[in-house]
């Protein structure tokens, strides 16, 4: 009930209508967040004004002066601590695409695994996902280099397969591609299947759905993405030249290596976060109702099938929210790499590049903007793949 006062007053009378009032508080909130980072930052740049220094990213185009000792680009000590940052920006994305890519089978096979009527495979997988869950990461990084460094034995004594791949304490060496001029043929041929492959599994789906037929989709693709282009690749002459790795004194000499720094990150990284994923995917299965699965069982299904194509896409809508967050972790963990000297970009730009410049501000204001674009990138590509796996309301 307004009173006079609202009546003639019109700040008043915005005050109580709800959506103007939402509005000014949110203006209100915007300012007092503004406010404070403007403080902050005046306060930065006067106290560094006060020591002599000022905000220059004038050094990232210095010589940066140490080596990396993993890179897959062309690095070295002469190089710039641009390119340095690039170095270790490749590195971080690389355990961190490879450790969720093995962190989710791992986490989708231990959640199926939980809920296994086998008495030991259910023992197995829960006590797999206690143990993980509650030691710190950091520990179970430091525990596999450990073990991958002390247990694998010297170059000379390395495990040998084919003599082609080496396996010793200094890492996996295996030979690297030198790709030739026909071998952009090939690549095409693969471009092409991975296309064909998109298009089919969209057709073979449309077709089911439609007349109940179901297309063998695995093997087609396999075959269109696979063996299409190996075929080529043969019929071609094999357009790649191996650069095999050879034992020179006390190390292998060409081909291309996995530092175990890499290999202990990875495996760590993977093995947690799959103990999370574990327990998500076994939340997201039993939030679908049993009437579903025994309907499915009713038609005559196999339980596989019916995992497949019934439970875990339901499922799905339940597991994509808090699996993103582990993502999200995954991604943010790979920094504890300084731990063991896997050099990325905490390592680089945010670790010695700091240290040799004296740039701290800068440095960290880049390295807490890389991973402000990781975390950006992985949530909007889950949000967008959560929104597509959603009910459709009709």
């Amino acid at each position: 009930m307004s009173t006079p006062t609202s009546n003639t007053n019109p700040l008043l009378r915005a005050w109580y209508d709800k959506e103007t009032r939402s509005v000014i508080v949110q203006i209100i909130a915007a300012a007092l967040i503004l406010a404070f980072f403007s403080f902050i930052i005046n306060n930065a740049v006067v106290n560094l004004s006060n020591i002599g220094k000022d905000i220059n990213f004038s050094f990232l185009w210095d010589n940066a002066s140490y080596d990396i000792n993993q890179h897959l680009i062309e690095y070295s000590s002469t190089s710039s601590h641009f390119r340095a940052m690039i170095v270790g920006l490749i590195n971080t994305l690389l355990v961190a695409v490879a450790g969720i890519v093995l962190a989710t089978i791992l986490g989708f096979l231990l959640g199926v695994m939980r809920l296994s009527s086998n008495w030991l495979t259910q023992k197995i997988a829960y006590v797999y996902i206690e143990y993980m869950r509650n030691v710190p990461v950091l520990l179970h990084i430091l525990l596999l280099h450990g073990l991958i460094v002390s247990s694998l034995p010297r170059p000379k004594g390395s495990y040998n397969f084919g003599d082609t791949f080496f396996l010793n304490n200094r890492g996996f060496q295996m030979p690297s591609p030198e790709f030739q001029s026909l071998f952009w043929i090939v690549s095409g041929f693969v471009v092409g299947g991975l296309a064909f492959a998109w298009w089919f599994s969209r057709h073979a789906q449309k077709v089911q759905d439609t007349t109940g037929k179901a297309y063998p989709v695995a093997l087609i693709n396999i075959a269109a993405i696979v063996l299409l282009p190996l075929a080529v690749y043969f019929i071609l002459g094999s357009p790649i030249e191996w650069d095999v790795p050879a034992l020179k004194g006390f190390n292998f000499k060409g081909g291309m290596v996995i530092r175990p720094e890499f290999i202990a990150l990875w495996l760590a990284l993977s093995l947690y976060t799959a103990a999370f994923i574990g327990e998500i995917v076994r939340a997201g299965i039993v939030a679908i109702d049993h009437g579903q699965t025994e309907a499915a069982q009713a038609l005559g299904i196999s339980n596989s099938r019916v995992l497949k194509l019934v439970v875990i896409p339901q499922a799905l809508r339940v597991i994509i929210p808090p699996l993103t967050s582990q993502y999200l972790n995954l991604a943010k963990n790979s920094s504890l790499a300084l731990a063991i000297g896997y050099m990325d970009i905490v390592a680089t730009i945010g670790g010695i590049s700091l240290n040799q410049t004296g740039r701290e501000m800068e440095c960290m204001l880049i390295v807490m903007g890389i991973y402000l674009a990781i975390s950006l990138i992985i949530s909007s590509g889950m949000n967008w793949y959560n929104n597509r796996m959603q009910l459709v309301e009709r």
